[in-house]
């Protein structure tokens, strides 16, 4: 088949993350089987106009606004036998400008991020993911990555029928990665996206309250600067921030850590938890945060904070459980062949249905 992946960014994005890398890895899958991947998202900086990375070839054009606007000029030019439409927050639309068979790609609802929009942006982007994306796309296969994800849109309007779970895979630990010496202090760590719905200042005030505790913060983003602001009213080091690393270097910043902190207001599942999982390393998040349900075994692989209970509370009492066996076996249980593998199956049984 010939398929194109439409996503508002990809991986070398400055601010891509797992949505983009789960669209990615299901990609390099679906090329590994000999099929044609375009994946056709917004240009950034630096980014060439078109490359091609472990077999799928990358098309840019537009920026956070534009690339919704020339989404239909790719997918008149490539003419694919299938497109995989990917909302996050809105979709493509790409139903409206084909007849092939379109599926709609969405890792959770974002009705709690659309505030940060603004009160206009925010009020029309929640109406067109709550009220017309469900209109348009109708009778359409959907694919989402939890059972919470996939009640919202239920919640929505969606037909349970439609919709199909492909969980997220995680990348194997390198090798080779780098050894870090043992400072003698407590390494607490996030790995996330530096946005507001991330919540890292939680993270932040768990740390501060735990003593010998440090806190690596692991990403970038926009809101980067309000948190070293916020991190600034603590002592200079119980906050480390490392920004965006390489692949080995936050493995290894893992295998130090103690604890994994996920304080956001909602995922669709949480690859980082699983990366954390298989240091042994569990994570501490919300019970209400969608997905964090079905990624993190409460008691077992990590905790669940309920609304009774106070966050650094939690993370200083999952400091003291013995939990890193429990969790490197669940993660185990993950990869990205078998979610391409699925996400395969779910393609070909929507385009010989259509």
């Amino acid at each position: 088949m010939k398929i194109l992946l439409m996503c508002w960014r990809d991986t070398t994005h400055p601010q891509g993350g797992g949505s983009e890398r789960y669209l990615e890895r299901v990609g390099e899958y679906l090329a590994r089987e000999g099929h044609e991947v375009i994946y056709r998202t917004a240009k950034h900086t630096d980014a060439p106009r078109r490359s091609r990375r472990n077999g799928v070839r990358y098309e840019r054009a537009g920026g956070k606004y534009g690339v919704y606007v020339l989404a239909p000029l790719s997918i008149w030019r490539n003419r694919p036998d299938i497109i995989v439409d990917t909302q996050n927050g809105i979709p493509f639309f790409a139903r409206l400008f084909t007849r092939r068979p379109v599926v709609l790609l969405t890792h959770h609802c974002h009705r709690e991020q659309w505030p940060v929009a603004g009160p206009i942006i925010g009020r029309l982007g929640w109406f067109l993911e709550s009220r017309v994306a469900p209109r348009v796309y109708r009778g359409a296969q959907y694919v989402t990555v939890s059972q919470a994800s996939k009640r919202d849109l239920v919640a929505l309007g969606v037909r349970g029928r439609d919709i199909e779970i492909v969980e997220n895979g995680v990348d194997e630990v390198p090798l080779d990665g780098p050894l870090l010496h043992d400072d003698g202090r407590v390494h607490l760590i996030t790995l996330s996206r530096l946005v507001p719905h991330k919540r890292i200042e939680l993270a932040i005030d768990a740390a501060a309250q735990i003593d010998g505790a440090v806190l690596d913060v692991v990403g970038s983003g926009w809101w980067e600067d309000n948190l070293r602001e916020y991190a600034a009213r603590y002592p200079s080091d119980k906050v480390v921030f490392h920004g965006h690393v390489s692949e080995a270097h936050k493995h290894a910043l893992l295998e130090r850590a103690r604890v994994h902190l996920l304080p956001s207001a909602k995922e669709g599942w949480g690859i980082a938890v699983i990366e954390a999982a298989q240091h042994g390393v569990p994570t501490v998040g919300f019970a209400d945060a969608g997905g964090v349900n079905e990624s993190i075994r409460d008691g077992e692989t990590g905790r669940l904070v309920r609304a009774d209970e106070d966050f650094a509370a939690v993370v200083r009492e999952t400091l003291g459980a013995d939990m890193a066996d429990a969790a490197r076996a669940f993660a185990a249980q993950f990869s990205w062949e078998a979610t391409g593998r699925k996400f395969l199956s779910v393609l070909k049984a929507a385009r010989w249905s259509s």
